[in-house]
């Protein structure tokens, strides 16, 4: 039996071993260029494993996941400023970062479509004010971190009173690739 990568939850459910184990040793060979298959940092951004009893702790696995997210933007910017130079790499940081402005500037309220009625949404204070923290990084070097975006957890709302989730996810994935990358 393989040993375990992480803390085994005493009680209750965690993330499914097999699913943990399996995507860490593919994250470890194409790291290392053992493996011919591709694995991006919004790749481990996105992954998810099923709960199950028993299973690996979740906040030890997540951290892995920010560590690695974390490795593979190094990695690949690393081989960007290596095939493109330094100016190429701050150029597409700068491009990505200004697809991000736009909402910025929107009242608050007004910032993402509101969800369908009925659907669990996002509270539009608490998101609008992850946004002003994202302004005055961008605007005035305020302290902000890819750990701030990555660890946001807003109170859900029912239908058209809060944001719809699935732009304000995809939204914050783009604010975290920027600050990644930036870090």
């Amino acid at each position: 039996m393989a040993e375990d990568l992480f803390r085994r939850t005493k009680s209750g459910r965690g993330y499914g071993i097999r699913e943990v184990n399996a995507f860490f040793d593919r994250a470890q060979a194409v790291y290392e260029g053992r493996s011919q298959e591709t694995m991006t940092p919004e790749d481990v951004r996105n992954a998810a494993f099923p709960q199950v009893k028993g299973g690996y702790d979740e906040p030890q696995v997540d951290g892995a996941l920010d560590r690695l997210d974390a490795a593979f933007t190094r990695k690949q910017r690393s081989e960007f400023i290596a095939a493109n130079g330094q100016q190429a790499w701050l150029d597409k940081i700068v491009d990505r970062a200004t697809t991000l402005y736009d909402r910025l500037g929107r009242p608050d309220g007004q910032k993402f479509a509101p969800a369908e009625g009925g659907q669990g949404a996002y509270d539009r204070t608490q998101v609008d004010a992850l946004l002003h923290r994202l302004a005055d990084y961008f605007n005035n070097g305020a302290p902000l971190t890819s750990q701030d975006i990555r660890h946001a957890v807003f109170a859900t709302v029912r239908g058209k009173r809060g944001y719809a989730m699935g732009p304000v996810d995809a939204y914050l994935d783009r604010a975290l690739e920027v600050l990644v990358a930036a870090e």
